[in-house]
């Protein structure tokens, strides 16, 4: 009985094209973004979708670090921070972290979910009679940390200050408040009006939680995210971000004052109760957001690709969505048997590695390619990657830009 009622849910899955599939590629140290795919001999692909976004998972000084560490403290952290014992790296990724965004202090979770998902549940559950406000557009982990506790909730147009604003004045000024939302939105490369959300949230008495995960590396004089950029850091209550993609290795944080941290730490149930980062991995955080701290280099070089990137799409016009501000490029397909197909000919035809983006991770008819390049990306291979685009485009009939916006847009 249980295996049926499974097997016709993967079966409808399947049937609507958003079962998902992996394709096995193995990185090639040295060499990002090439990869190797698996059962063939051919040439490397190359990756165009990675969160990788500054190649710092490659750079020497974090792999040497994580090499040090590695014959210093062993494989494995031993269990929780509590019962394994808060290994010395740990406090000094802690502390590197908090100074990045002017924090008092900052707490290192295992990944940037979990960070999410156990922070949000400890402050509802922990905040008495906390009414939650959710941007309509936030990430699985944040709705999952939101759905996991009682407290009523709300969801406001996505970017909308003034629907935001409306939700607000239903509740009364002493009433504990909490506005979740993002500082780039992933699938469309838009980034939140930061200034105006925090500015309706503390006139109605509202703590702010900013998900800075696409920002931290890319963005801010130091790195330290799109809030930093614009001067409101100090604003925002509570910042979270992973280690995972600009800093381009594992993990999560946030960092808030030292009463916020210190509570999640003391009873948030997905801190305590989960093993800690291996000291490894720690170090490796570490070195990686001391270097983007100081150096503005691979930031810069992004910016470069960024733009030269979007520049050849926009000359093959190829359909970059206009929502897009960011080095996130969302290219518009509109249905997902034909994302699904455009990504397999792009792979096996053309050694370009994209994942097809499909309903629930995005609205039916807007089914798309997320493209990045990274500084680690040459000129002929994004070249390459555009004039492939308009090649797959072509042979599947999916409209170009002039077709799609009724003008060439990217």
């Amino acid at each position: 009985m249980y295996q049926a009622l499974l097997r016709e849910q993967l079966e409808t899955l399947k049937s609507s094209n958003q079962y998902r599939t992996f394709t096995t590629l193995s990185r090639i140290c040295g060499q990002y973004p090439l990869a190797k795919l698996k059962g063939t001999n051919h040439r490397p692909v190359v990756v165009w979708c990675s969160n990788d976004y500054l190649g710092m998972s490659q750079h020497p000084s974090v792999r040497e670090e994580m090499h040090d560490a590695l014959e210093t403290y062993g494989a494995g952290s031993g269990g929780s921070r509590n019962i394994g014992g808060s290994h010395e790296v740990y406090v000094r990724l802690e502390e590197s972290l908090a100074d990045w965004h002017g924090k008092e202090a900052a707490l290192v979770f295992p990944t940037g979910f979990g960070s999410n998902d156990a922070t949000i549940q400890c402050l509802l559950r922990r905040i008495p009679d906390c009414v939650v406000i959710s941007d309509e557009l936030n990430h699985a982990s944040i709705v999952n940390g939101i759905r996991s506790t009682p407290n009523e909730r709300k969801v406001f147009r996505h970017n909308d200050i003034e629907h935001l604003e409306q939700i607000l004045a239903c509740y009364p000024l002493g009433q504990p408040k909490l506005v979740v939302f993002e500082s780039i939105y992933s699938m469309d490369g838009d980034i939140a009006p930061i200034a105006g959300i925090v500015e309706v949230a503390k006139r109605y008495n509202a703590l702010t939680y900013l998900d800075e995960v696409h920002a931290v590396g890319m963005y801010g004089p130091r790195g330290a995210g799109v809030a930093a950029e614009r001067g409101l850091a100090d604003q925002v209550d509570i910042i979270q971000a992973t280690m995972a993609k600009g800093i381009g290795v594992i993990g999560g944080y946030i960092a808030s004052t030292q009463v916020i941290v210190d509570a999640v730490r003391s009873f948030a149930t997905g801190f305590i109760f989960t093993t800690s980062l291996p000291p490894a991995i720690t170090a490796g955080c570490l070195a990686s957001v001391n270097h983007l701290k100081t150096c503005s280099v691979e930031r810069d070089l992004l910016r470069t690709k960024t733009a030269k990137l979007r520049e050849r799409l926009k000359h093959y016009d190829v359909p970059v969505m206009p929502c897009s501000q960011t080095h996130v490029l969302p290219v518009l397909v509109g249905d997902a048997q034909r994302c699904k197909a455009a990504a397999e000919r792009l792979l096996q035809i053309h050694g370009v590695y994209l994942q097809p983006i499909n309903y629930p991770s995005v609205p039916i008819g807007t089914e798309r390619f997320r493209v990045n390049t990274t500084p680690n990306h040459s000129d002929e291979q994004i070249e390459h990657l555009a004039a492939s685009l308009r090649e797959t485009f072509e042979h599947f009939s999916i409209p170009l830009a002039s077709q799609a916006f009724g003008t060439e847009v990217a």
